[in-house]
């Protein structure tokens, strides 16, 4: 067994920059999309020695070679693909977190207060259009702001449900996404692309979402995202970093699970 082998690397790399909070001076480049140049970053060595240590835990080199991307994927790659912002064809901007309502009530059927997070979020789309001017999608939390502090226009509040007992339900991650998808769709020019925005930890996830959702979609490039977290936030796995990377992976996880279960048995 290579376990404090193992822990050692995967301590170092998660003390490199080149794992969680690369620079964008340091992402190295590759090709992809047909071609188009996006931004990646990756600690060099790691899923080798992943490879090495599953396979000797497992006794399986062919369930280790399986199984090591996705959890390189998952625990050691926080950035998103990205291309320049006049690549980009509309933003979509997707809240984190909140804070309780202001005078209490129901939280049921009382919407929260957006709270600072999404207000630095709706700061980052609102610099964004001042140098791309496309139209913006963007999650409730920030739309308010974008129009109560920016006062920008052809902005699309996405927008929770609410039932006719006027019971709140908010939206997933995956909600938003779908909800865009649904009023891009019968465009002329078809959907295009999507300029994802979103909080720091969970913008990686956000360009996945969008794309599961049929969209063509990456984050601007040279784009710093907020990344500080609000203690008072109204959802708890979104007040502390260490709790919600474990609830972002969680949701990897969970989507990661169901599509190999259907790649592997389509028909079930």
């Amino acid at each position: 067994m290579q376990r404090r082998e193992f822990a050692a690397a995967v301590t170092a790399a998660i003390a490199a920059p080149a794992v969680l909070a690369a620079p964008p001076a340091q992402a190295a480049s590759e090709r992809t999309d047909g071609g188009r140049e996006t931004e990646r970053r990756g600690g060099e060595g790691l899923p080798h020695h992943m490879l090495a240590v599953l396979a000797g835990e497992f006794d399986d080199k062919v369930a280790a070679r399986a199984l090591v991307p996705h959890l390189y994927d998952v625990g050691f790659d926080w950035h998103p693909e990205t291309v320049a912002l006049g690549e980009l064809d509309f933003i979509v901007a997707y809240g984190f977190g909140n804070r309780p309502p202001a005078g209490g009530g129901d939280p049921t059927k009382v919407r929260p207060e957006p709270g600072p997070v999404n207000e630095a979020l709706a700061d980052t789309v609102a610099a964004l259009r001042e140098r791309r001017d496309v139209p913006v999608y963007a999650q409730w939390e920030i739309a308010r702001f974008l129009e109560s502090k920016h006062h920008m226009t052809d902005v699309t509040s996405i927008e929770p449900v609410v039932a006719e007992d006027g019971t709140i339900t908010y939206l997933s991650t995956d909600g938003v996404a779908a909800q865009v998808a649904a009023a891009r769709k019968d465009l002329p020019g078809g959907i295009g692309t999507a300029g994802v925005v979103g909080f720091r930890d969970h913008v990686k996830r956000c360009v996945q979402t969008t794309r599961d959702r049929g969209m063509r979609a990456f984050a601007p490039r040279g784009t710093e995202f907020p990344g500080t977290y609000d203690p008072e936030s109204g959802q708890a796995w979104t007040r502390r970093r260490d709790l919600y990377l474990v609830h972002d992976m969680s949701a990897q996880w969970t989507v990661l699970r169901q599509k190999l279960i259907a790649r592997a048995y389509p028909n079930g």
